[in-house]
C-alpha cells in the first residue's frame, strides 16, 4: 500500500493569502503546503482522506486516474469543501462515488452541496453513494480502517489507523482508551499547526510529546501553518524518527 500526501497545511494553506511573513515568502518547496488530505493506494482500491479545497489540484498533481471512495475525517471546510468535484471521477468511471462519513459530515455535506441530494437531479451534478461510519471498523476493499475518536476542541473528529499505519489532523486531546487504538503504530501522522499554544490543535511540543507517548518508528508531523516556522529551522529541532511531512511525499507501508 502507497500513501501520498496531498496537502499537509492548515485551513488557511501556506503561502496564506497576502501574509509577508518568511515562511509564506520562502522560496523553499517544502514550504507550499495545501490543505490536508492523503492518497491511499492499495492493490484493488484507491482512497482519498478529507477532499479539501484544493481537491482538484491535488488530484491534477498527483496525476490521479482512479477514485474509488473519499472518506471523511470531519465537517470542517477546509477538510470538505471540494467534494464537487468528485463528478469528474462520475464521469470517466460511469459510477457513483462512495462517501464514507459520519452523520454530522453528512449533514454538512447535505447542508454545503443541497444539489446532490435534492429529489431533482439537474444533469452534471455529483453522483454518490453514502456510507455511513462511526467508531466501528470498516474495509474498503482490501483496506481495514479503525476509526479514532479524538478531540478538536470540543468537536470529534475521525483519525484512522490502517494496519500499522494511524492518520489523525485536527487533534487537541486523546483518551486513552483511543490512544490504545493507536499503540503499536509503526507509522504516525499527527497534526502540529504551530509553536504557540492553541484551542483546538496540538503545538509542536504537544505533538511531540505525543509522538513520543505512542512511540510509532516514524511520525511525520501535518496540518502545518504558517506560524509553524521554515519548513529547513523546525526539522532541525525534531528529534529522531519525528519528521515533517511535505505536500508529495510518499511512503509505502
Amino acid at each position: 500500500m502507497k500513501v501520498t500526501f496531498l496537502g499537509t497545511g492548515t485551513s488557511q494553506g501556506v503561502p496564506v493569502i497576502a501574509c509577508g511573513c518568511e515562511v509564506c515568502t520562502s522560496a523553499d518547496t517544502r514550504d507550499k503546503r495545501l490543505r490536508s488530505s492523503i492518497l491511499i493506494e492499495a492493490e484493488d482500491k484507491i482512497v482519498v482522506i478529507d477532499s479539501g479545497p484544493d481537491f482538484r489540484y491535488q488530484m491534477l498533481r498527483a496525476n490521479v486516474q482512479r477514485l474509488d471512495a473519499v472518506v471523511y475525517t470531519h465537517e470542517h471546510k477546509d477538510h470538505v469543501a471540494g467534494m464537487d468535484d468528485i463528478r469528474a471521477f462520475n464521469f470517466k468511471q460511469q459510477e457513483p462515488m462512495n462517501i464514507y462519513a459520519d452523520a454530522r459530515v453528512q449533514a454538512a455535506l447535505m447542508r454545503e452541496f443541497p444539489y446532490v441530494f435534492a429529489e431533482f437531479k439537474y444533469p452534471g451534478i455529483p453522483q454518490v453513494n453514502i456510507h455511513p461510519i462511526g467508531l466501528d471498523p470498516f474495509d474498503i476493499g482490501s483496506i481495514h480502517f479503525i476509526p479514532i475518536e479524538v478531540l478538536h476542541y470540543k468537536l470529534p473528529v475521525l483519525g484512522f489507523r490502517i494496519n500499522d499505519f494511524t492518520y489523525i489532523t485536527d487533534a487537541k486531546t486523546v483518551s486513552p482508551e483511543e490512544k490504545e487504538k493507536i499503540k503499536g503504530t509503526k507509522i504516525l501522522v499527527i497534526n502540529a499547526l504551530q509553536m504557540q499554544s492553541h484551542i483546538s490543535h496540538f503545538t509542536l511540543d504537544e505533538a511531540v510529546a505525543f509522538a513520543q507517548e505512542i512511540g510509532a518508528e516514524t511520525t511525520y508531523f501535518t496540518h502545518i501553518s504558517h506560524r509553524l516556522g521554515k519548513h529547513a529551522d523546525v526539522e532541525l529541532t525534531l528529534p529522531p524518527g519525528i519528521k515533517l511531512a511535505v505536500d508529495g511525499l510518499q511512503i509505502n507501508i
